[in-house]
């Protein structure tokens, strides 16, 4: 007799503002016919890291398939850290940066093929000041970004847009950012600082042309100057390598210090303002189910 897969498909039901019963419903085909048991579990941001775990022990499943954003990929892989599991993104959220930068299709068959069937990558994190960074981080211009964004009432790629602008035009001045990387100290005025374990951020704007999630180092981006010239070749995809105004360090460990606060996020998440952070690579911390290569 066949013992039937198991998996478990933990769904966070508010992530980008819309509604998750379709996307279950084709879960749950698509299990069915590959006579896969579906355990469903809906985060309700009260100990869902207990809960998960406990489904975890309880049902050993093969693989746990994640509908929501980055903030969601996060939890859970946190959670199951010192696991072997196989993680199957379902990208469903606000913020999308992991599935971007993975190529993912926007496809909903070829995307529950890939979280079911498909080989996996094992990823590294980035810890920043002891929490997790999937992708990107970064302080300065774009954290501001986002903050606003998150204190608007309009969202979607328009609410973006306007932030955006908003947020260049009233931009502060610079912040002076001091750099402990490679046994080296460096000393900029900058704009904008990026801790970066990946390429593309979101919305599909390469901001780190080196990143590779599995390779165990990630970079810094010096962004030096963000006016809207500069700003507009970023989004556009022509990011200058060879400007003065941005420079990029790979590195395994870091120290960065401002002479001032500076806004701050972990991958799309504001996290208030900082004047410092210790940063270090963590190699191989999960398993992801990826796109064919």
């Amino acid at each position: 007799m066949t013992v039937k897969k198991n998996h478990i498909l933990v769904v966070n039901p508010i992530a980008g503002g819309n509604d998750k019963a379709d996307l279950i419903d084709a879960v749950k085909r698509y299990a069915a016919e590959r006579d896969v048991q579906i355990t469903i579990y809906e985060t309700t941001g009260q100990d869902d890291e207990d809960h998960i775990a406990q489904l975890y022990k309880d049902l050993n499943p093969e693989r746990i398939l994640v509908a929501g954003g980055d903030g969601t990929i996060k939890m859970v892989a946190e959670t199951l850290q010192h696991t072997d599991i196989i993680i199957g993104l379902l990208p469903s959220g606000s913020a999308n940066g992991l599935s971007v930068d993975l190529d993912f299709p926007t496809d909903i068959d070829e995307v529950l093929k890939i979280a079911f069937d498909n080989d996996f990558k094992e990823m590294d994190l980035v810890c920043i000041n002891d929490k997790k960074s999937l992708h990107l981080s970064d302080i300065g211009l774009n954290a501001e970004l986002i903050k606003n964004y998150e204190n608007s009432n309009i969202r979607g790629k328009l609410g973006y847009a306007i932030q955006s602008f908003n947020t260049l035009r009233d931009q502060e001045t610079p912040f002076i950012a001091k750099i402990k990387v490679n046994d080296i100290e460096i000393i900029a005025e900058a704009k904008m600082v990026v801790i970066a374990n990946a390429k593309r951020y979101g919305t599909g704007v390469t901001i780190n042309p080196f990143g590779k999630m599995d390779d165990g180092k990630f970079e810094i981006i010096i962004l030096k100057n963000l006016d809207l010239v500069l700003f507009g070749k970023i989004i556009t995809g022509n990011m200058p390598l060879n400007s003065e105004d941005i420079e990029i360090l790979s590195a395994e460990k870091a120290l960065i210090t401002t002479n001032i606060p500076v806004h701050f996020q972990i991958d799309g998440e504001y996290y208030g303002e900082v004047q410092r952070l210790d940063i270090k690579m963590l190699k191989k911390q999960m398993k992801v189910a990826v796109p064919n290569l």
